[in-house]
């Protein structure tokens, strides 16, 4: 059985409105990506990584993140697609693994993921088939309609899902290859699995694991290096 982790950095990054993608810019003296992939890099349990990147930018993400900072678990840098959903499908596929290998897929704009929940995630999704780190919301929620509040949500029900989404490779394999078949977008990969029926595990995770989509997001992940650098 091995683990291989997905990483679709395949987005344009437009919220950031900077010059180049986000998963590029610079966060404590590295691109975003190289710290994200950093994490599976020097972990044990880990043992192959796939990047997803802009078909354009296979050979820039090659030369200026993997080979520059010496990732040698990257396998293959893969061309994403129109999506994100299908851009992990296109990781997946050509990481073609054995139905009972473990699939990890992991936002390459996550460099804050705490990378000590592996072997719980890793071991949880072995015992079910699928599991997602994610946080419990805090605040009240409101179901609004044309800016008319219309219900209050149940918050003790309420997760933020985050990354990774840990799942056995046959069963994410059915789920895209359904979704693929029915037309289905779904808004990350536990909801693919979930219309399959199959239990989906929460794996409580950080507040620290923030997806960077803007400039706040990314001002928050350097006070969070350097608060961790201080510990």
């Amino acid at each position: 059985m091995s683990c291989i982790v997905l990483i679709p950095a395949a987005g344009m990054g437009r919220r950031m409105g900077a010059a180049v993608n986000k998963q590029y810019l610079s966060l404590a003296g590295r691109p975003i990506l190289a710290h994200t992939l950093a994490l599976f890099e020097s972990h044990p349990l880990i043992d192959h990584i796939f990047v997803i990147s802009p078909p354009a930018e296979i050979a820039y993400c090659r030369t200026e993140v993997v080979e520059r900072f010496g990732f040698t678990k990257v396998r293959q840098v893969v061309g994403g697609g129109a999506e994100r959903q299908d851009s992990v499908s296109r990781g997946l596929d050509a990481a073609a693994p054995a139905d009972d290998d473990l699939i990890l897929v992991h936002d390459g704009v996550r460099p804050c993921f705490a990378p000590e929940l592996i072997p719980q995630l890793l071991e949880t999704t072995r015992q079910t088939g699928g599991c997602v780190v994610g946080i419990p919301v805090k605040d009240t929620v409101k179901s609004v309609l044309d800016g008319r509040i219309t219900g209050t949500l149940d918050r003790r029900r309420l997760w933020l899902a985050q990354t990774p989404q840990a799942f056995s490779a046959g069963i994410l394999r059915e789920a895209y290859a359904r979704a693929a078949a029915e037309g289905f977008a779904g808004t990350d990969d536990a909801s693919l699995v979930e219309r399959l029926g199959r239990p989906v595990t929460m794996l409580p995770g950080s507040e620290r694991n923030i997806k960077i989509t803007t400039p706040g997001d990314l001002a928050l992940a350097r006070a969070f290096m350097t608060a961790e650098a201080m510990e």
